[in-house]
Formats: C-alpha cells, structure tokens, sequence
C-alpha cells in the first residue's frame, strides 16, 4: 500500500443526509416542534420525537429509532432519557 494510501485509511466523507436503522440508539439534540411534535435535526435528516417530554428543546437526548424512510431522510423514534443541554 502506498504512503498516500495508508494516509487515507479509514476517511469517508459525511453526509447531509444520514440514515438509521430500526432499533438503533443515536444521541442528538431536539430542535423544534413540527404540528406539536418534537423533532432532532441530524444534518438534513429529521427524527420525530412524539413521547419527548415538554420542555425539551435544545436539549440534548439519547434517542431509540423505531422507523425510518431512507429515500425521505426521515424517521421516528422513542425518547430514551435526556443526557445534557445545549451551550448556548
């Protein structure tokens, strides 16, 4: 392998739009509300959130996926607990 080549080992690009599996748990902060319902904003990707408790935005939350629409980059999920709050 090249000099260059094992520089490179392991890089990927990020994407705007990240996908999720059922069942995976994701740590993010909830961003707003759409039609009342709490929402995490992973780049373009949007997580719903319907059991996050009031109170919660700008909070960060650890998240268990239950769905999620990979040609939409959407999903929903279940609040699991919440595990710090923002710095602004």
């Amino acid at each position: 392998m090249s000099l260059l080549g094992k520089y490179l080992k392991g890089w990927g690009l990020r994407t705007t739009h990240p996908t999720f599996e059922a069942g995976q748990e994701l740590s993010a902060f909830l961003t707003g509300y759409e039609d009342g319902v709490a929402v995490a904003r992973i780049g373009d990707t949007r997580i719903r959130v319907p059991d996050a408790p009031s109170g919660m935005v700008d909070s960060r939350v650890r998240l268990r996926v239950t769905s999620f629409d990979s040609s939409e980059h959407v999903g929903e999920a279940e609040f699991v607990e919440k595990v710090g709050d923002s710095a602004f």
